[in-house]
């Protein structure tokens, strides 16, 4: 327990970082419960609706590298607070979205916008700042853990809101909860106040933004990385956004929506716990692609019969566990191969290409809903993309050499 004092300074700054991911990944994971009330009132197809989450996924993607460099130059606490203001004006206007513009503008390019600057990326960089190698990956897998809270919250109190009053109010009470993103920003903006981390002479810690980058995209394992993270990013937006319209089609309760994006948020604590104690232990690249595969056969066990509310709450509770374990994984082997200077933006990078899978996700499985009225071919896809990105994630880990060219920072 001894070790565990170094993170008594710091806690502060971990529980900040741990709010703002929990609510800002809450709610926007739970948006997709609005979509069959929000397109029924406002005239706009389902296809409309997920442009707008395509855009917000495209968004964040986009402006994820540059929110990471940045954040060497301007401090974390700027963007974290920023980001927080962003996103709450973003969920203002959705609520007062009259059209397909007003849902295009709110739920996709600021929300989108402002998770560049309050998601995993800088949350898990902040983290990883804040505590010492040796418990590095525990830690980002407790922040991870912590960022699936708050999808307890939001989809059922969501849900409940929407069916009672509407979706109106329903997203206003999202607008409520984000009120609290901003002081946790400024809370875990304390962390540029820590010492910078080490520069060893060599390695991608001591080069500028652009030699970093060059280094790493060199780097057949990162690249690996970064392109299986596509994969990852269209299987969980596709389901985020898809899975309450896939209910809604086969006749379930609209409730169980919510309940299986709870359950998803509470067995995403116990993975990302477990993948964040499991990364300090057995390499985390072989980890990833044991997530990837996994995911696979469990959308395939789904989706290829009729859904019951047993069989959507154990695959809500599976897909939960497999979520976002893979961000301490993802946020971690960065850390270690690369050092902690340019994490973020090299994160961000990574993260990039998830983000354009989840556009291909959201929008995809919008479109061919729309081409062929169910989402057979979507699931289908998803599945068979997800199984190749793991045999290719775990074939790769086991070729790497190393670290590429000079060692990197140690922390």
């Amino acid at each position: 327990m001894s070790r565990w004092t170094a993170v008594r300074p710091v806690l502060p700054i971990l529980l900040g970082a741990s709010l703002l991911l929990s609510l800002a990944m809450g709610l926007r994971q739970s948006l997709g419960l609005f979509m069959p009330p929000l397109t029924r009132d406002i005239g706009i197809s389902v296809s409309d609706f997920t442009i707008a989450i395509s855009v917000q996924n495209l968004a964040w993607g986009i402006f994820q590298p540059f929110a990471g460099a940045l954040a060497v130059r301007v401090g974390y606490r700027p963007l974290l607070a920023g980001g927080a203001v962003l996103y709450l004006v973003g969920l203002v206007l959705l609520a007062m979205a009259q059209g397909f513009l007003g849902v295009l503008l709110g739920a996709g390019i600021l929300i989108g916008a402002a998770m560049a600057c309050t998601g995993s990326a800088l949350a898990m960089a902040v983290a990883a700042r804040a505590v010492p190698p040796v418990l590095r990956s525990s830690v980002l897998g407790m922040v991870s853990a912590a960022g699936s809270l708050g999808a307890l919250v939001a989809a059922p109190l969501g849900q409940a809101i929407s069916q009672q009053s509407g979706w109106r109010m329903g997203v206003a009470a999202f607008a409520v909860l984000a009120l609290a993103m901003v002081p946790a920003a400024w809370w875990a903006g304390r962390v540029d106040r820590l010492p910078a981390p080490a520069v060893p002479s060599g390695g991608a810690a001591q080069t500028g933004a652009g030699n970093a980058l060059r280094m790493a995209l060199a780097h057949r394992p990162f690249v690996v990385m970064a392109l299986a993270y596509f994969v990852c990013g269209m299987q969980l937006v596709f389901l985020t956004t898809h899975l309450p319209a896939y209910l809604d089609l086969c006749g379930m309760d609209p409730m169980l929506s919510a309940q299986a994006l709870g359950l998803i948020g509470g067995f995403n604590v116990l993975g990302s716990l477990f993948f964040g104690w499991a990364g300090g232990r057995w390499p985390k690249q072989v980890l990833l692609g044991m997530i990837y595969v996994l995911r696979s056969f469990v959308l395939v066990w789904y989706f290829h019969t009729l859904p019951t509310v047993e069989s959507t709450l154990v695959f809500a509770s599976v897909m939960g566990f497999l979520w976002l374990g893979v961000a301490p994984l993802v946020s971690g082997w960065i850390a270690d191969t690369f050092g902690l200077r340019w994490q973020a933006m090299l994160a961000g990078v990574a993260f990039c290409s998830h983000q354009i899978g989840s556009f291909l996700g959201a929008f995809g499985g919008g479109l061919v809903y729309d081409l062929l009225g169910n989402y057979q071919l979507a699931w289908q896809a998803a599945a068979a993309l997800g199984l190749a990105a793991g045999i290719t994630q775990i074939a790769f880990a086991f070729a790497a050499k190393g670290p590429p060219g000079p060692q990197p920072a140690p922390g």
